[in-house]
């Protein structure tokens, strides 16, 4: 059993120096693994069973994204589209992920004081990912606090290296929390 399965999703990783630098200090972990869907599915062209098995083999997920236009990249929509199928996720006989922890992980353009009822975006980053909490509730996964890197286009290095050390910290601990290293 995997204990923690990254969902990475990003389009443009090349162009993301935040999501880059976040994966990349997931690289070493043991009990972790980074599956990267644009990478996997270049065509969107989703294998829906062989994704299901990956979920049914890990102990937690954590759904790495950028926030594009208040939601995710639309291949991450696709994947939960035609993954999480009733029967599999939820519904009669859909167990597969209950008490599975979920985990998001974003990053957004814009700083912390933009996401707030007064700022740019005029909602809050947790009312931004309500729906993420809602599928997570659906497949009955405790919906674990997010873990969100803001001015991700103005971001300095040290406090890219900072944001990059916790992220990894909040991994190993939700590793620790499901029964890995």
């Amino acid at each position: 059993m995997t204990p923690v399965l990254v969902l990475f999703v990003h389009p443009a990783l090349r162009r993301s120096r935040v999501n880059r630098t976040l994966r990349a200090a997931l690289a070493d972990l043991d009990g972790v693994r980074v599956h990267d869907l644009y990478e996997t599915y270049p065509d969107f062209f989703i294998d829906a069973a062989a994704e299901q098995a990956l979920l049914s083999d890990c102990g937690a997920l954590v759904v790495q994204h950028p926030i594009y236009w208040y939601s995710g990249p639309a291949l991450l929509k696709e994947w939960f589209d035609l993954v999480l199928e009733r029967g599999f996720a939820y519904g009669p006989g859909g167990r597969a992920l209950a008490g599975k922890p979920w985990l998001s992980a974003v990053s957004a353009g814009g700083g912390a004081d933009s996401y707030q009822p007064e700022g740019l975006n005029h909602f809050t980053m947790d009312e931004i990912l309500r729906p993420f909490q809602a599928t997570a509730a659906l497949c009955g996964m405790p919906w674990q606090a997010p873990f969100v890197t803001h001015d991700a286009v103005g971001l300095g290095a040290p406090a890219l290296q900072q944001a990059a050390q916790a992220y990894r910290r909040r991994v190993e601990a939700l590793r620790g929390q499901v029964g890995g290293e």
